[in-house]
């Protein structure tokens, strides 16, 4: 486990600063004066859970009352369920407001696929934010040259492909599944323990394929195209308000993984793997980052929380800040958290159905 504390002093050297009013203590009795806040993220610190988490700490710590220290506490192990099963001992009554945690998609896969790893539960934990992201996949540039120009990978499928996996139920089942309708053959090196030791195995050139959610990518595997070893093929899309598959906002240019489908013989946009891809993928994309408050937790700490965040959205500078490093995507509090946190951990029964049979026949992965 490594710990990286962000202080106010840290932030203030980024130019992250929030003006301090002096007002937070008085408004809550929660206050956090002279105190250290533990953000636990189940992942290492190179994935993109890490960037999220270190973007917003120092922001964080500057809008709660008192101004604590905010610490970012890396625990990875067991693709995320770890960390998780760790927060889910911990109490409010012990921690009075100092310990949170982040989620991710990979941390809300193996709950929504019944993995006898998982001893947490989401409906004891309180969401303050819930953060929408993207994912873009990308190639070498000798194997990018055989797209088609719609993107189409008809040409890949005698290519054999490596990838860096956490795992097969994380949300790595998402690429996995899509590669598969689009014909590759991939095969996944699992154990890895965060989305960024993927990107430098891809680096190293262990690996000829890999996709990066939207801040990792933009951290990451921009500076690896500019540089002309890595192109990017496509993005996973994000959902319009009445649930279409439209392109990232992020990502405009970019076709998504439903054009590339749709242009690629034999990989159909439609039938169970169609609708076990695209409900996977609304669990884990839309709302894949959360902030969660232990079982337990007082009201009077909920709302602590949710107004610290809802002032960080509210800074004049919020938008410029945060798409350089997450990209363009709801950054939600309150009752649209809520409805995110839910959405993010329900799947329909055929979904898992078919994710689970094909984790048997795919990878020998058995979760009964």
């Amino acid at each position: 486990m490594t710990l990286t504390a962000i202080t106010r002093r840290a932030a203030l050297a980024a130019g992250l600063s929030i003006a301090a009013t002096g007002a937070h203590a008085d408004a809550h009795t929660l206050d956090l004066a002279g105190k250290t806040v533990e953000w636990i993220i189940p992942f290492s610190e190179t994935g993109g859970s890490a960037k999220w988490a270190n973007f917003y700490a120092p922001l964080l710590s500057e809008a709660l009352p008192g101004q604590p220290t905010v610490v970012v506490r890396f625990m990875p192990g067991a693709g995320s369920t770890k960390g998780a099963n760790y927060f889910q001992e911990q109490s409010y009554e012990d921690s009075e407001g100092t310990v949170i945690f982040g989620s991710s998609g990979s941390t809300q896969f193996p709950y929504l696929l019944n993995d006898p790893r998982v001893r947490y539960e989401y409906g004891d934990w309180n969401v303050v934010l819930a953060s929408g992201t993207g994912g873009v996949a990308y190639l070498p540039p000798a194997l990018a040259e055989k797209l088609g120009e719609d993107g189409s990978a008809a040409a890949l499928g005698d290519e054999d492909f490596i990838y860096g996996s956490q795992g097969a139920t994380r949300l790595d089942l998402v690429p996995l599944l899509a590669w598969e309708m689009l014909g590759l053959q991939v095969e996944p090196v699992f154990g890895i323990e965060g989305r960024g030791d993927g990107r430098l195995m891809f680096e190293r050139g262990e690996a000829n394929i890999d996709y990066q959610t939207s801040s990792s990518y933009l951290g990451g595997v921009a500076p690896l195209v500019e540089a002309g070893t890595a192109v990017p093929w496509f993005s996973f899309g994000a959902l319009d308000d009445d649930g279409n598959i439209v392109r990232d906002p992020t990502f405009p240019d970019m076709p998504t993984f439903k054009e590339v489908c749709e242009a690629t013989e034999g990989c159909e946009t439609s039938g169970p793997k169609w609708d076990a891809w695209k409900a996977f993928f609304v669990a884990g994309f839309p709302a894949q980052k959360m902030v969660f408050l232990p079982q337990g937790a007082t009201e009077e700490a909920i709302a602590t929380y949710t107004e610290a965040f809802e002032a960080i959205k509210a800074r004049s500078d919020f938008a410029e800040i945060s798409e350089a490093r997450l990209g363009v995507y709801p950054q939600m509090t309150g009752a649209a958290a809520e409805k995110a946190k839910a959405d993010a951990t329900q799947v329909p029964d055929e979904a898992r159905d078919f994710v689970t049979g094909w984790l048997m026949d795919r990878y020998g992965v058995s979760l009964n």
